[in-house]
């Protein structure tokens, strides 16, 4: 699909009240076959959700200790990650330790994902991960690890405020360019 054809879609598929205000972009290197182009989104003119960008008013990550001491992200642990970190140990953890363990098991692998995540954001991928949005239902969009997966899905008209209200502990957990659209469609 073309990037025009794509881009036409994206936006049938934008909230009212962004249109005009969310734009999708895309650069290409034509003469430069090894380096790829890039797809961002903008927002009132602004360069948003672009990682190559130091001007991007977004945090994007490095390092996995860097998501570790973010305090914006908040990694719940259930009580069946406790038991399973109790059983791994044998018994011997004390008590007061089971949930420090199992919080930074779960803050490391969170970790892996985000960064994972970071890096597939290139215009290759967007178009990718843009086609796969328009192909899946808005449900398996929100639910998934793929940061431009949620994004498409939290400008999206088919998502609600009730919905996204509701949302609010589960974006407490992504990363800060997930929970800049979070709080931009929820501040309309």
């Amino acid at each position: 699909m073309s990037w025009s054809k794509l881009k036409q879609q994206l936006e049938s598929f934008l909230c009212p009240a962004l249109a005009g205000t969310v734009e999708y972009s895309s650069t290409s290197y034509r003469y430069l076959p090894g380096k790829a182009g890039q797809c961002y989104l903008t927002v009132d003119k602004k360069n948003i959700l672009n990682m190559a960008d130091a001007a991007t008013p977004i945090r994007w990550y490095e390092t996995e200790q860097e998501i570790k001491n973010d305090p914006n992200i908040q990694v719940l642990v259930s009580d069946e990650e406790i038991e399973a970190v109790r059983r791994s140990g044998g018994g011997s953890i004390p008590e007061e330790r089971l949930q420090v363990i199992a919080r930074s098991r779960k803050q490391s692998e969170h970790a892996k994902l985000l960064m994972l995540a970071q890096n597939e954001l290139t215009k290759s991928s967007f178009v990718v991960t843009a086609t796969r949005f328009l192909a899946a239902s808005i449900d398996q969009s929100l639910e998934s690890d793929d940061i431009l997966l949620n994004i498409l899905a939290l400008i999206d008209r088919r998502v609600g405020k009730k919905r996204l209200i509701n949302m609010r502990q589960l974006m407490k957990q992504k990363h800060p360019s997930v929970q800049y659209f979070y709080e931009l469609r929820l501040g309309l």
